[in-house]
């Protein structure tokens, strides 16, 4: 991957558990973009999902925190998000990526919780809007069926195509298209094997850095 495309570009990196342990995408993702010359702050709160990063809210399976080439950090059981508006304030970046979508899609549930998924969604990218941050949402990869989390292609495929059509401003990565269903190895539906998640990172910086909304950035 050809360095410096990211140079002088500070990103922060939220969103939930594919970023909460050493092996998942707080170390693929972070350090590609790192790699590009990015200032890169990562932070993920196991089961959070959008609403949750607009006020203080405790975790339940714990949280991680990455900054720049230091070590994956892991911040406890029940450490809260931080509110997005106050990460912008506090760090000024130029780039917010969320990586979100299996968290919300209620896989356990019949139906499909399109209402406060809306809700949610919605609120936290007016939020980043309102911060004049360029922001990009990354959605959820295909894993493999079942598991503990009863993930189904059908309510993935469903849940990313709802995001697609619903986060904007922010643009839409669409890991879908990174893959067959099924093809990216699972640990139990949801979470890839160590091997994967460097593929599903590699695969979102590279889209990354062709985003329009991403190149504008190295103009300003």
């Amino acid at each position: 991957m050809a360095s410096a495309l990211l140079a002088g570009i500070a990103v922060l990196i939220i969103g939930d558990s594919h970023l909460t342990t050493p092996k998942y995408l707080i170390t693929s993702l972070h350090e590609d973009l790192v790699a590009q010359g990015a200032q890169v702050h990562t932070l993920g709160v196991c089961g959070a999902n959008a609403a949750e990063w607009m006020v203080v809210t405790p975790g339940t399976c714990g949280s991680a925190e990455r900054i720049d080439k230091g070590p994956v950090k892991l911040r406890g059981e029940t450490a809260p998000t931080i509110p997005i508006k106050t990460l912008i304030a506090d760090e000024k970046p130029n780039l917010v990526i969320i990586v979100m979508g299996d968290t919300m899609a209620g896989y356990k549930m019949t139906s499909f919780p399109k209402t406060s998924i809306w809700t949610q969604v919605t609120g936290l990218t007016k939020a980043i809007a309102s911060t004049k941050t360029t922001c990009v949402w990354v959605g959820p990869a295909w894993g493999t069926e079942g598991g503990k989390f009863n993930k189904t292609f059908a309510r993935v495929e469903l849940m990313s195509n709802f995001l697609g059509n619903n986060v904007a401003p922010c643009v839409y990565i669409d890991s879908l298209k990174f893959s067959k269903p099924g093809a990216w190895a699972t640990t139990d539906g949801q979470h890839l094997t160590e091997a994967y998640y460097k593929v599903w990172g590699d695969a979102i910086a590279k889209q990354l850095v062709t985003l329009p909304a991403v190149l504008a950035l190295k103009k300003k």
